[in-house]
């Protein structure tokens, strides 16, 4: 294939630098949480019709956000309101559940980079869909977290479609992201990555431990997707650290350490904390990378309370737990990844490598349209981190004097600007 074609079929991208982006506003963060809370509940279960209480009042009020959004960006936002009803054991009667987005179109009408949150809230019992339930950091936190990046991210424009979403159902049975991950699949979207941000605003947690430096981000290594086959030939060639979502994960971790501040990220390679799950699950399932961000420091009394006080210690999920400046700060990682994944090309489908009974590895990869450039890592078998690269123009590279049998490789599609895709673990060679 000719790249110098592809490269000149390329379209014009308006990104910014990331030294150049604007910063998240703790300020604006706050005031999208103290909004969401003034709702009283966001149960999914609560009203729908009511103008100023209840989960359909939030979604409403999410959508006219998207809106003005995009009305100040000269509609380059559409609003998508997408709706199923499901029935299950915490929604016996059945319940319609409402996604809210604000989809950002990009020059591929194929590919999509999508930021969620869940905008529902619940207190002890699940079930109580009347009593006040704050949600304040689960998940306002998040629902701020995917406007902010929506308000910085829409004066740019990028190559990838960008989804900002606002799940419902996320405490019925992620619900929601099921919705949207089903639609996804339905419509033939290639989605190079789903990030799910969910209790992302508080420093101090259970006990009084307070961590401000990092964040977690949690990550599958082996496809759920993948079929026994594909994962016996995954665990064959020692890739379970190097799956779609974990690589994601990697990228988020060097990303951050691009953002001056020293705020940093812990890959934390489960797909969610123990026992636990979230939004973005339905992603994988599907077959899409996807992330789950979370604290460092979780504060389970302010975590799906009923909201009261006793012998002085406070259960509550309100806006006092929370640290703004913190929530920027995983803003401005959610941000500057989103805009790199989607000003570059796609990652290549697919890359090999060969050279048994051999001290040289060739490295070979599916073209990729609009990739100026490719970049090949590798690193030893017993590293976690790629510690060596080299850029290449064609499909091919030939690595001398690295044996296959001590190191894994991995190739990603580079753009002009030199925004970089996802990496793709080499798999061996098909004959």
């Amino acid at each position: 294939m000719n790249h110098r074609l592809l490269l000149a079929a390329a379209p014009l991208l308006l990104a910014t630098p990331a030294a150049a982006r604007e910063a998240p506003s703790p300020d604006r963060q706050r005031a999208t949480v103290e909004k969401l809370v003034s709702f009283g509940t966001r149960h999914s279960l609560s009203s729908a019709t009511d103008p100023k209480r209840g989960i359909g009042a939030a979604r409403t009020w999410m959508a006219g956000e998207f809106a003005a959004l995009s009305k100040r960006c000269g509609g380059c936002i559409a609003t998508e309101r997408l709706s199923r009803r499901f029935t299950g054991p915490r929604a016996p009667a059945g319940v319609v559940i409402e996604d809210v987005l604000g989809v950002q179109k990009g020059s591929d009408p194929d590919r999509y980079v999508i930021v969620g949150a869940h905008i529902d809230s619940r207190v002890t019992d699940v079930m109580n869909a009347t009593s006040d339930a704050p949600g304040a950091n689960d998940d306002a936190s998040g629902v701020a977290l995917v406007l902010e990046a929506a308000r910085i991210l829409s004066k740019e424009r990028f190559r990838a479609n960008i989804v900002y979403v606002a799940f419902s159902g996320e405490e019925q049975g992620l619900w929601g992201a099921t919705l949207l991950a089903e639609t996804a699949k339905a419509r033939g979207w290639q989605v190079d990555a789903m990030l799910n941000n969910d209790i992302v605003g508080n420093t101090l947690g259970q006990g009084g431990v307070t961590i401000d430096g990092y964040v977690r981000v949690f990550s599958e290594g082996i496809r759920s997707s993948e079929s026994p086959v594909e994962a016996t030939e995954r665990r064959g060639l020692g890739g379970e650290d190097d799956g779609p979502s974990r690589a994601l994960a990697k990228a988020v971790d060097g990303i951050a350490g691009t953002i001056p501040g020293g705020f940093g990220v812990f890959v934390d390679r489960r797909p969610d904390r123990f026992g636990r799950g979230g939004d973005h699950e339905p992603f994988l399932k599907q077959g899409y990378p996807a992330v789950r961000f979370s604290v460092a420091a979780e504060n389970w009394d302010r975590q799906h309370q009923d909201v009261r006080t006793e012998n002085g210690r406070v259960f509550a999920d309100t806006i006092e737990g929370m640290d703004f400046t913190y929530l920027a700060k995983v803003t401005a990682i959610n941000v500057a990844t989103i805009a790199r994944l989607a000003a570059a090309p796609a990652a290549p489908p697919v890359a090999a490598i060969s050279g048994a009974l051999s001290y040289d590895t060739k490295v070979t990869w599916a073209a990729v349209p609009g990739a100026a450039r490719y970049k090949v890592y590798w690193r030893r078998t017993d590293a976690a981190a790629w510690q060596q690269s080299r850029e290449a123009s064609g499909t091919t590279l030939n690595v001398a004097g690295v044996p296959v049998d001590d190191h894994f490789f991995g190739v990603a599609a580079v753009a002009a600007d030199g925004a970089e895709s996802l990496v793709t673990f080499a798999g061996r060679e098909k004959r």
